[in-house]
């Protein structure tokens, strides 16, 4: 009846919010009093369970923590 996220702890590659390589911003009120550069990592692995890891950051990271994705940010007007 409901579109449900998948129970099983596996996401097919259509559910998936980030990518390995790809770079993510932790929202600012997480990181109060640091600059959008410094609160910007590269995602390392993507979780069966939906979190990531991120290179030179510690422990796993729900896609709640971060700015959504702007694909328009750096486009030519």
């Amino acid at each position: 009846m409901f579109n449900k996220k998948p129970t099983t702890g596996q996401l097919n590659g259509s559910d998936l919010w980030a990518r390995p390589g790809m770079h993510v911003t932790f929202r600012a009120e997480i990181m109060p009093g640091k600059d959008r550069e410094e609160r910007t990592y590269r995602v390392d692995e993507v979780l069966s369970n939906g979190r990531v890891t991120l290179h030179n950051f510690p422990d796993e990271h729900l896609e709640g923590e971060f700015e959504p994705m702007n694909f328009k940010r750096n486009t030519v007007k």
